[in-house]
């Protein structure tokens, strides 16, 4: 035994002072080696869409009810399973819609709880407590006991622990239920076993990407996210330019408020996060007042405020042309990033409104850009340097803003190995040959792996470093990654925004998709690349998004066999005409891989009222021959290796190399 073994078991010593401490231990982490696999929750490119994306993550893409029909099988209606499921997710408004009803059928006040609400209050605690025991039963009791809400920790543990010393089970456990009753606290412990429930049914969830831009809600959608009880989170590229937007980067802010303004979401950052966008607005009505925006209309929703319509449009061709000088700024100082052919402001002729692009002249729709100077068409109008100002300071010194962005680097990254399974955005960027294309980050190629290792570390210095060349080194990248060509998680030739805004000729508009996307069902391919992350290809799966599938096309999100899935299925409603449905999610769970795909959601208001659900046709991916174990896990091999050092201390007490400790 070498000394750095002998100092570690001896800190290890510290913890389990004793044979007894440590042969304990053992025992409890072999148990747990032997429980079934928690189940994990994939969900990707929610796009702001807050109501369905909170719904499908209450209801764990159908989870919930799978338990409640394996509980109750034929002995409940559908009816009764229903309003179960709906009071499980969403406990508080369900229990608020019951105790009305009964209080407006029997004309009693609000304080007066008749016979039918007790009996009601009895039967639904009953059915809960039987469902709380099925979905903590693949845990060990210190992780149930620890998911527990404070407040009913010790009732909670008594309903659902088997108590072989009690002859009268029924009646004990009758008698905890009334007394609940009794006491007044009914509707608090059937919220908190409803929470309960939904936390251990999903064991961790998985975010592929793209929270932002589109919907109205993604600051709704993070708060949701943040405070989930497992969560990790892969980039998309939607994410990263918000990213690259708080930590100050010009071209990121500019395209931020464009999409915003083009989708009428402008109210997200003003409302969702406070962000002042008066100066901005008062700069367009000024300077935008006598020009041509129809080009830029609004492709709202049925909650937009049409009085704003006409601002903003303004807004939005403003904030278009402050994008397209940012940028061009940013590609001029990065001639490594090779994105010379996205200079075309000065490319324009204005006295033939035309523009020369891949040395083609085409008409240009709209050549009335009162602050681009023919001689230097990138240089900010000092209006505009005044305006991008105190928008830099309003998005760096937004605190919600921020905070969800430091959530996104602590629980991000651009990929994740987990269980086996490779998680990523878009996609591994390939040559045409299907060989792993070499990417110029500031003057040295990187390819697979480690062009997303580089990008990722730029990616942290561009919003953490202190140094101030790095962090704004790392800002570009952040923009690099939003829309370079070599970008895993943008993955096309370019982004034609330039085109569809000013170019009729619709041959421009052509977004060019990475080589990746012609070889997603080539095994040796797809092999390559999980032989990459160091993963078996034999028995892993890559997951991602990015690419909504057109299943009214008859398009399949499986590929490759089963070995990659594709799980972007239109949670945007923008993207919903495309793909025939309102979004895929995945889980993985101890029996395999299912797919289920959603129909659109109506609204929360329904889904209580009329106990409406999302509709989900469930495709099942992989069955595994056997029940997956704990052992099976990521978290198995570590409970493993503890394991092995507890049994390595054991032998050093049992030799007397280490002493035990006397109590």
């Amino acid at each position: 035994m070498d000394y750095t073994e002998l100092k570690y078991l001896k800190m290890l010593a510290e913890q389990y002072p004793t044979i007894a401490a440590a042969s304990t231990e053992i025992i409890n982490l072999q148990s747990i080696l032997n429980l079934p696999k928690p189940t994990e929750h994939f969900m990707t490119d929610i796009h702001g869409e807050y109501e369905q994306f909170i719904h499908v993550l209450k209801n764990g893409s159908g989870s919930i009810k799978r338990k409640i029909d394996e509980e109750f099988g034929n002995t409940l209606s559908i009816k009764d399973k229903k309003s179960l499921a709906t009071l499980i997710y969403y406990p508080g408004e369900k229990l608020e819609m019951v105790i009305r009803d009964e209080m407006e059928a029997t004309g009693h006040s609000g304080e007066y709880e008749d016979e039918y609400l007790l009996d009601w209050y009895k039967i639904t605690l009953h059915r809960l407590v039987r469902i709380t025991k099925r979905v903590a039963s693949k845990y060990t009791r210190s992780k149930v006991r620890k998911a527990l809400p404070k407040d009913f920790a010790y009732v909670i543990e008594e309903l659902i622990t088997e108590k072989v010393e009690v002859e009268d089970k029924e009646a004990y456990y009758n008698e905890i239920i009334h007394t609940i009753i009794r006491t007044g606290r009914a509707q608090e412990f059937i919220i908190a076993i409803c929470d309960l429930i939904r936390v251990l049914v999903i064991d961790h969830l998985h975010i592929i990407g793209d929270v932002f831009d589109r919907g109205p809600g993604p600051h709704i959608v993070m708060d949701a996210i943040r405070n989930y009880h497992s969560v990790d989170f892969q980039w998309g590229n939607h994410d990263v330019v918000w990213m690259g937007a708080a930590a100050g980067s010009r071209a990121c802010i500019a395209t931020v408020i464009r999409m915003a303004a083009r989708y009428g979401n402008l109210d997200t950052l003003e409302e969702g996060y406070g962000i002042n966008l008066v100066p901005l607005a008062t700069f367009a009505l000024e300077t935008y007042k006598d020009t041509d925006c129809e080009l830029f209309g609004i492709k709202y929703n049925k909650d937009y405020n049409k009085e704003d319509l006409e601002l903003d449009k303004k807004i939005h061709k403003a904030s278009t042309i402050l994008q397209f000088k940012l940028e061009g700024q940013l590609i001029k100082r990065n001639p490594s990033f090779n994105m010379e052919d996205r200079l075309l402001l000065d490319k324009i002729d204005f006295e033939n409104r035309t523009v020369t692009l891949d040395g083609s002249i085409y008409p240009m729709l709209d050549v009335d850009f009162p602050t681009i100077d023919g001689e230097d068409p990138y240089k900010l109008s000092d209006e505009e340097e005044l305006v991008m100002e105190r928008l830099e300071h309003a998005f760096r010194r937004c605190e919600k803003l921020q905070k969800h962005v430091r959530f996104l680097f602590a629980k991000g990254s651009l990929y994740k190995i987990y269980n086996s399974n490779l998680l990523y955005h878009g996609c591994m960027p390939l040559d045409e040959n299907g060989e792993f294309l070499k990417v110029d980050v500031f003057g040295k190629k990187y390819s697979g792996k480690a062009l997303y290792d580089v990008l990722e570390e730029y990616a942290r210095k561009g919003y953490y470093a202190k140094d101030h060349a790095e962090r704004e080194k790392g800002r570009d990248i952040l923009w690099f990654i939003w829309a370079n060509p070599g970008s895993p998680v943008f993955g096309k030739d370019k982004l034609a925004t330039f085109e569809r805004y000013f170019i009729a000729d619709k041959n421009t508009h052509t977004e060019k998709k990475n080589s990746y996307y012609e070889l997603l069902n080539d095994e040796a391919v797809i092999g390559k690349i999980l032989r990459e992350f160091g993963l078996d290809e034999a028995n892993s799966h890559i997951i991602n998004g990015h690419v909504p599938v057109e299943q009214k096309n008859g398009e399949s999100p499986v590929k490759c066999g089963g070995k990659l899935l594709i799980i972007d299925g239109g949670f945007s409603k923008a993207y919903q005409g495309k793909t025939g449905i309102a979004g895929y999610t995945l889980i993985y769970n101890s029996h395999g891989l299912w797919l289920a795909a959603h129909e659109p959601f109506e609204s929360k208001e329904s889904a209580i009222r009329n106990e409406t659900d999302v509709y989900s046709d469930s495709l099942n991916v992989e069955t595994v021959s056997y029940r997956l174990r704990v052992s099976d896990t990521d978290t198995g091999c570590e409970l493993k290796e503890q394991i092995s050092q507890l049994e390595d201390l054991l032998e050093a007490y049992r030799d007397g190399i280490i002493m035990e400790k006397e109590a």
